[in-house]
């Protein structure tokens, strides 16, 4: 695909034909028949229907994943786990660039984005591939009177109920589906309605692999609805769920009622703080694209960008300008650099927030408006940049989740820590300088999961991260989250 692909019939997984459910192995219409239009949000226009899965789809698929955690599955030895995983990892190698093609043409990521997910998603198969051989319990020496011996087991939760959102469906199944084939839990993954197609086509990939019926079960449909009956019914064990803070909240008190575990990511106000030694173009660019990458739609987002009061004209000046150079429109172009906002109501959101926005006194210094033009029927919105903001206003404190960045001044480090820390979230956080003490001391003080230093965004599947406060909890990535899809058994034997 060496040109912009101009219609969506040039991916071979958009036939034309309805996209089923995925349970127990096979591709099913929805139980009621009902169907859901899915959009390209570069255009407006109608890509492919998907069935629209309900209460009674859930259900069936939580009686599969629990008849292939107690049947089949449970015999498959450590090894033939991660062969499986190798199995799946190598369709990936072929297949990653048409698997990105469906993330830019159902939520809009541009193909320059999407065609850099294949290294990614071969390293979160290959090393959750490498984790299902290195599952280990302990031993002890108790001090019990008598001759006892007692040890640990590490064994899978169970049924797992994943939820994931639609601003990076293809690699966000990644963290809910490699951890289950890896501790041999089965799960039931809802995508969200938005974008379910990448999902929908990795489990077909998963099914040419050889996958056994039941391990992984795809179920699209509304959050209110499919997501809802997941996350209370009393036959899933572990809900992992991607999202937003107010859904999270509701889906911990639907798992309460059964007990079962959960794990939540949730939104974002990542504090990026600016130094007045810092390198101010690798802070511009750095900081511009910690907070416009994907078009804003990105939980560890850096949307407050603290500026030390002596730099923050020339920093503004520039990242405004930095915002100025990137391109925007249908991700199928290549040299496209930001897509669309994934739905019309999500560019509602992004819209209703500037408006609160100018009321609350800030300025609009770039960006802040709709564009037109050839993307009118698009839901694209510019890199917009908001000058004249403090740490109080709504848009400094709440996640507006579109290409919006607030620019506010602080003083020392001091200032910078208390700011940087004025937040209900905790998921990422970042600062630029040139000194070393200032990093170390930064890095330790910011309350957050992730924190970086000259540089914002990077990531692997090895590496464990969590959130604090609103943003959730729970670990994703590396060997702390795979834990969290076992359970430890303690074992006494007396000898």
């Amino acid at each position: 695909m060496d040109g912009m692909v101009t219609h969506s019939s040039a991916h071979p997984f958009l036939d034309g034909t309805v996209k089923k459910l995925f349970i127990d192995g096979q591709f099913v219409a929805a139980a009621s028949g009902r169907t859901f239009d899915s959009l390209n949000p570069a255009t407006g226009q109608v890509i492919a229907q998907v069935a629209e899965g309900g209460e009674a789809d859930i259900d069936l698929a939580i009686a599969a994943a629990r008849r292939a955690f107690q049947g089949l599955w449970s015999q498959f030895k450590p090894f033939d786990r991660q062969n499986l995983m190798l199995r799946i990892a190598d369709l990936i190698e072929r297949d990653a660039d048409e698997l990105g093609l469906l993330d830019t043409l159902d939520m809009g990521a541009p193909i320059a984005r999407t065609r850099t997910y294949k290294r990614w998603l071969l390293q979160a198969f290959r090393f959750y591939a490498a984790q299902a051989v290195n599952i280990y319990g302990e031993t002890s020496r108790n001090s019990v009177p008598g001759e006892f011996f007692s040890y640990t087991l590490k064994a899978p939760i169970g049924v797992v109920g994943g939820i994931i959102p639609w601003n990076g469906p293809l690699l966000s199944q990644m963290f809910s589906i490699c951890p289950t084939l890896a501790t041999g839990c089965t799960l039931v993954l809802k995508p969200a309605e938005e974008a379910p197609l990448s999902t929908l086509r990795f489990a077909q990939l998963m099914q040419e692999a050889g996958l056994p019926r039941g391990v992984i079960n795809v179920v699209p449909g509304q959050g209110a609805v499919a997501g809802a009956r997941l996350a209370s019914h009393p036959g899933v064990d572990k809900i992992a769920f991607t999202g937003s803070t107010a859904t999270g909240r509701a889906v911990v008190k639907m798992a309460a009622d059964s007990m079962k575990r959960v794990g939540v990511e949730l939104g974002g106000k990542s504090p990026d703080i600016v130094f007045a030694d810092a390198d101010l173009d690798a802070a511009v660019a750095g900081a511009g694209m910690g907070c416009f990458n994907n078009t804003g739609q990105v939980c560890y987002a850096g949307t407050r960008i603290f500026v030390q009061r002596p730099v923050i004209e020339a920093f503004t000046e520039r990242l405004t300008a930095f915002g100025r150079t990137l391109k925007v429109g249908n991700g199928l172009d290549p040299s496209v650099q930001l897509g669309p906002l994934v739905s019309a109501e999500q560019l509602a959101t992004v819209a209703g927030y500037l408006d609160i926005a100018r009321a609350e006194g800030a300025r609009v210094a770039s960006g802040g408006e709709r564009l037109g033009g050839d993307l009118a029927e698009g839901y694209f919105m510019p890199p917009t940049v908001l000058a004249g903001v403090n740490n109080n206003m709504r848009v400094a404190q709440e996640e507006i989740f579109g290409p919006v960045a607030c620019v506010i001044p602080f003083d020392g480090i001091e200032d910078a820590i208390r700011l940087g820390n004025q937040t209900s979230y905790g998921l990422g956080g970042a600062l630029w300088t040139q000194n070393v003490s200032t990093a170390h001391r930064m890095a330790d003080a910011i309350r957050a999961g992730m924190v970086w230093v000259n540089c914002y965004g990077v990531t692997e599947p090895s590496m464990s991260y969590e959130g604090l406060g609103m943003s959730g909890y729970g670990a994703k990535g590396g060997r702390r989250h795979l834990d969290e899809y076992l359970y430890s058994k303690t074992v006494w034997l007396k000898i």
